[in-house]
């Protein structure tokens, strides 16, 4: 975790409303930083449905493997996130270390072991000590109340530079729900399927499988349009938990994705997910730039998807941008190089609105200077128009620094 907070870190933390159903504690249980947070307890309401979506990793970490193994249930009593530790290429220790913290959850909280919900990020490889958990679970269980969503942010961070949270409220029926959600990352992010860490609570009274279908449709233009470079965590993990404690109230029971009255909460919930997959492309590792990368006119959405995230993860588009660089060029190699249609003669490329290059050449109307001057704002948006179809996606990413190199060159000290 830096001491220093991103440039790009958002002006304004939201007020998080409490959630019925949902209780939450922060502990210090020395899993490998000191004197600070590094693991949190989120306690619910009997009932709550679960949800999840998780890594496509053919590595993925033991609590990846046990949250899959329990998501059939569809309900969650407790979930359990550690940092410092991701409990990942950790053979039978890893299994074993799940079940443990699993059995010293169920107990503090009162469930079955099939209730409980796990999520572990940090170093890979190191095996995890569960019997740390021993007493401070029961404790937090205790203390758990609902609360604090910042709180609980910061234990979960890594090289995070500042928590992320992001809430939205909207009417199910004739009654207000409240959707709260945080997450975690800032390097090895370029999600397939959910982020490094993220769990989203409601009271909406909503089944599990209409839960399932919304997140899993919610993460394709949010978490999964966001890199920062280029790698997929072992342990990409996203949990959303619904209480139910809405429907007191008068919100109506969903068991179905497609119900429309759904209609408001959808929105409201991908814009609480798109909200913190930003706020992870702001916190990437030495990030002093926020990129936006737009491609039109691709044959489809998939094929401009594939190509925004080719310039998104080009090293050198990167770098460029760290440099505060114009090299449309870089981007001419990135579209080139993702082996999806695309003509040369017909490519244009604007920064920041002025376009650089048209029809396959230099603008005519380039401005070295003009385009310099632009590319020292802290938000850059790059926009490649293709003139092939109508496809068209949008990506998120950052600049590469020297300081991602310094972050991740002594990661384990």
């Amino acid at each position: 975790m830096s001491s220093s907070v991103s440039p790009l870190a958002p002006k304004h933390v939201p007020d998080m409303p409490v959630i019925a159903g949902i209780r939450l504690a922060t502990a210090e249980a020395g899993i490998r930083y000191k004197n600070r947070t590094d693991v949190l307890l989120a306690v619910m309401d009997k009932g709550t449905a679960v949800a999840g979506v998780f890594t496509k990793s053919k590595c993925p970490s033991a609590p990846v493997e046990w949250c899959r193994a329990k998501l059939k249930g569809g309900k969650a009593r407790a979930l359990v996130v550690n940092s410092g530790n991701a409990n990942a290429f950790t053979g039978k220790t890893g299994r074993a270390s799940t079940a443990l913290t699993a059995k010293i959850a169920a107990k503090a909280v009162g469930c079955s072991e099939g209730e409980i919900f796990l999520a572990s990020t940090g170093v890979i490889g190191e095996p995890l000590d569960a019997t740390k958990f021993d007493g401070v679970l029961g404790r937090l269980a205790e203390a758990a109340a609902p609360g604090d969503y910042l709180a609980a942010a910061k234990a979960i961070m890594t090289t995070d530079t500042f928590p992320k949270v992001a809430t939205a409220t909207v009417k199910l029926g004739k009654a207000k729900v409240t959707i709260n959600g945080m997450a975690k990352g800032a390097g090895m992010i370029a999600p397939d399927m959910a982020t490094m860490l993220s769990f989203i609570f409601t009271d909406a009274p909503i089944a599990p499988a209409a839960l399932q279908a919304l997140l899993k449709s919610g993460v394709e233009d949010t978490f999964n349009a966001v890199t920062i470079d280029g790698d997929t965590s072992t342990s990409d993990t996203l949990l959303a938990f619904a209480t139910g404690g809405a429907a007191q109230h008068g919100a109506p029971k969903i068991s179905r994705a497609s119900d429309p009255r759904l209609k408001a909460f959808v929105k409201a919930f991908n814009q609480v997910l798109a909200n913190l997959a930003e706020q992870v492309a702001r916190d990437g590792e030495g990030a002093r730039k926020l990129v936006e990368i737009t491609v039109e006119g691709a044959k489809t959405k998939a094929s401009a998807r594939k190509i925004a995230m080719s310039i998104a993860n080009s090293p050198l588009v990167k770098t460029a941008i760290a440099g505060e660089d114009a090299n449309w060029g870089r981007v001419v190699m990135a579209v080139g190089k993702a082996g999806e249609p695309a003509d040369r003669d017909k490519l244009s490329i604007s920064f920041n609105g002025i376009r650089v290059a048209k029809s396959g050449a230099r603008d005519p109307s380039y401005d070295e200077a003009q385009v310099s001057e632009a590319m020292k704002a802290p938000e850059i948006a790059i926009k490649v128009s293709l003139g092939l179809g109508k496809g068209r996606d949008r990506v998120m990413t950052c600049d590469l620094t020297k300081e991602y190199v310094a972050i991740n060159g002594d990661y384990r000290s």
